[in-house]
């Protein structure tokens, strides 16, 4: 296990440091993420109430849609003959499936963190519970990179374009974006928390089974 977790953290430095290097999250997607909440006030209005009520919905469906584009990025970054060239080198799939999804779930925190502070100071929204989003965020961060690194992977293996990871993704993100939407309004109602957050987790840790057993059956048709 020592093995499979140092190759794990260094497919997770690799795809870091091309992310450093291309700049592609800080520079291009937090940026038009953040656009994206300034010009909603713009299209319903300015009422602060309305928008403190609807704020938290709006912010998981921009994180979403853009942690779709993270995803596609991340994926489209691989290579056949660097995936050829991990093979070769003995690179467990296993190992370097989670590598990815490591990358992809710390790239998709640091936009929830980005957006998040944005979509308070643009809506107001109210933080009580705020240490319940010390897990509803990692948790849909952790959510949208296996899925990322697991639709990347199929259409890998069928030769298909990165630009099918959308199709794939959108759909299957929905119990994710459902639940963490309503473990928000929990928070600001008093209202239920623990069956949202227990539904992130199993989403999250099937995706995660599915990665890990899946990954080498889709190198070896690659």
């Amino acid at each position: 296990m020592s093995g499979f977790w140092v190759q794990a953290l260094a497919v997770a430095r690799r795809d870091l440091y091309r992310e450093r290097r291309a700049g592609e999250v800080v520079w291009i997607t937090i940026p038009f993420g953040a656009i994206a909440l300034l010009l909603i006030p713009m299209a319903v209005g300015t009422d602060l109430p309305l928008l403190r009520e609807i704020g938290p919905g709006l912010f998981w469906v921009v994180v979403m849609l853009f942690g779709v584009l993270i995803s596609v990025r991340r994926t489209s970054g691989e290579t056949p003959a660097q995936r050829d060239l991990m093979s070769l080198l003995g690179v467990d799939a296993g190992a370097a499936f989670t590598g990815r999804v490591l990358a992809s779930t710390g790239m998709l925190l640091m936009f929830e963190i980005v957006i998040g502070v944005v979509a308070v100071l643009l809506y107001d929204i109210e933080l009580g519970g705020w240490p319940w989003l010390l897990a509803i965020v990692p948790l849909a961060a952790v959510g949208l990179g296996l899925l990322g690194v697991v639709a990347g992977g199929v259409t890998a293996s069928l030769n298909a374009s990165a630009a099918l990871v959308p199709l794939l993704v959108a759909p299957l993100a929905v119990p994710l974006l459902l639940a963490a939407t309503e473990a928000m309004d929990g928070i600001q109602t008093d209202g239920s928390i623990l069956p949202w957050m227990l539904l992130m987790v199993v989403v999250d840790l099937a995706l995660a089974i599915a990665g890990v057993l899946t990954a080498r059956p889709l190198q070896e048709t690659q």
